[in-house]
């Protein structure tokens, strides 16, 4: 009956029509010429921002295993091939992340611990019943957007950024942008709710805090030469101070609460447009002509 009732709805998709949703491999590169510190030349800074990307490869497939779960149940034509670009642009993420995070591990940081943990972690989700798995998706897709924008918006954010590291963050920023509603619109096909997918919201957002900030730590102390409380505090209020990098977000992560909310509300297309060919300019010769490989 459930099954029934799922794949009788139809998506009203508010996605603009010029966005489109295509997975892109770029083949970055990082090496000797990406600085230790390469955010703002700051330690604390710098490891936040690689905290989060040991986060993606993991995470993202689970946000690809949640929304796959329902493939089956959607009917809607578009939606149908929205999420198949939706996998396979975070299987892209996920490869450019860990090319990425093997950087970070050459230079004596513990990401295959912290990969280890948050494996468990997500282990633990993955026994949640299906539709919680995807909510919990939603809220945290919510959350990458949210970052995406700011980080296509703010000159600022971006220009603290080495040269060659911002590509990657622009690239995936990008992508955010452009599936932010798929998951969304398939959590609302299959009958998701208010208090479900708020409440996950408020759960995902407390758990992104705590592991973000365990995993920094743990660099941090890792590479506790560097330690500065000067430099510390100064990254804080770089993040949640006035017009702070996320303290200025809280605005639109309280939008999600809004009853009749959906992620095109907030129509920042423009901002796909601005850097969508200046990124494409970075593409590795042997991606030129473009790769689909997905997570299977």
């Amino acid at each position: 009956m459930q099954n029934t009732i799922a794949t009788s709805k139809t998506i009203s998709h508010r996605k603009p029509a010029d966005v489109t949703i295509k997975p892109q491999r770029m083949g970055f590169e990082f090496g000797e010429q990406v600085p230790r510190y390469w955010l703002e030349n700051s330690p604390f800074l710098s490891h936040m921002m690689n905290a989060l990307s040991i986060l993606f490869p993991e995470g993202e497939r689970f946000f690809v295993d949640s929304v796959r779960m329902f493939r089956d149940q959607v009917t809607d034509p578009a939606l149908k091939e929205e999420i198949k670009g939706f996998i396979g642009q975070e299987a892209m993420h996920s490869l450019e992340h860990i090319t990425m995070n093997q950087h970070v591990r050459d230079q004596g940081m513990p990401v295959e611990e912290l990969e280890d943990q948050l494996k468990v972690l997500l282990g633990i989700a993955r026994k949640l019943p299906k539709r919680q798995q995807l909510a919990i998706t939603c809220a945290l897709e919510h959350i990458t957007a949210m970052m995406a924008d700011m980080l296509l918006d703010r000159n600022d954010v971006r220009e603290d950024m080495h040269e060659s590291m911002r590509p990657l963050w622009v690239w995936h920023a990008i992508e955010e942008t452009e599936h932010k509603g798929v998951a969304y619109d398939v959590y609302q096909s299959v009958g998701g709710n208010y208090l479900e997918r708020t409440g996950a919201l408020v759960a995902s957002t407390g758990l992104l805090f705590v592991v973000a900030g365990y995993f920094t730590t743990r660099m941090m102390v890792r590479d506790r030469k560097s330690f500065s409380l000067k430099d510390t505090a100064k990254g804080l209020w770089r993040c949640w101070g006035r017009d702070g990098a996320f303290s200025s977000l809280i605005p639109i992560w309280l939008d999600y609460f809004k009853p009749g909310y959906h992620p095109w509300q907030h129509d920042n297309s423009a901002l796909i447009k601005r850097f969508k060919d200046e990124i494409e300019g970075y593409i590795a010769p042997e991606f030129k002509a473009g790769n689909r490989r997905t997570l299977n």
